[in-house]
């Protein structure tokens, strides 16, 4: 039997992304797509995840999504997180660890899922291998969106945002019609207080400090890839989804 011009004995060989979804759907083929998305600040990670989503069909897992569902449905660990955000305390790992792991155990998790900004230490990350080693998952691959520091401080500094509306513009990639005015709904256009370049490279030291160390993490893992993160979103995408369709 052929579907899409694929013999039912080839669907784990070297198929496209668009055939091995089709297939996974019908049942033919079972999708294992368990991926880590590292960058800094401004290196496209929420971008490409959606890419990843829209293709593939896997949830994107951010631990501040996760953290706001577990407090709007008052889980225990919901609750626990709560009494710390509202301290102005930040959660502990033990407690993001197991909120994590209820939320990978959710059904539409089970072909596969992205996380998106965790583990954010290798601290997390050796939390997150021992729990997830616990209930049998795997991560197939780790990637890394590789972004200069000045190529960030220029995709995230000019950046501009509708102080009415919310629309998003960039005064280089997508700028207004009309200097500092929103297109959609004629607001003032503005720079948020975050976007400007020393807090974007105070975030950035913060990330070379605690997170890039993941790199080394997973290369000695053997579950690295690397993806120029500064080029066009397009040719991002095409290179992640080399790596992607390897491991479908």
């Amino acid at each position: 039997m052929v579907f899409l011009g694929l013999r039912v004995d080839d669907l784990k060989g070297n198929v496209s992304s668009e055939q091995k979804t089709f297939c996974e759907r019908e049942g033919l083929v079972s999708l294992d797509m368990k991926i880590i998305l590292l960058g800094s600040p401004g290196a496209g990670k929420g971008t490409q995840s959606t890419f990843i989503t829209e293709t593939y069909g896997i949830p994107q897992i951010s631990t501040g999504d996760m953290l706001r569902e577990a407090r709007k449905n008052q889980t225990d660990l919901g609750k626990e997180a709560e009494s710390y955000m509202l301290a102005g305390k930040l959660v502990p790992d033990e407690v993001v660890i197991g909120i994590v792991e209820e939320r990978v155990a959710e059904k539409d998790c089970e072909k596969g899922f992205i996380l998106d900004g965790f583990p954010r230490n290798v601290s997390q990350a050796d939390a997150l291998g021992s729990m997830l080693e616990k209930r049998g998952v795997n991560i197939e691959a780790v990637i890394n969106l590789d972004v200069s520091d000045d190529q960030v401080v220029k995709r995230l500094g000019g950046r501009r945002v509708c102080n009415k509306c919310g629309s998003s513009f960039h005064v280089e990639y997508s700028p207004t019609k009309n200097d500092g005015v929103c297109d959609k709904c004629g607001g003032d256009v503005v720079q948020r207080k975050d976007d400007n370049e020393d807090t974007i490279r105070q975030r950035l030291q913060v990330y070379k400090e605690q997170t890039k160390p993941l790199i080394d993490y997973y290369r000695g893992k053997n579950i690295l890839k690397m993806v120029d993160g500064s080029a066009e979103t397009d040719n991002v995408w095409k290179s992640l989804k080399v790596i992607l369709d390897e491991i479908a």
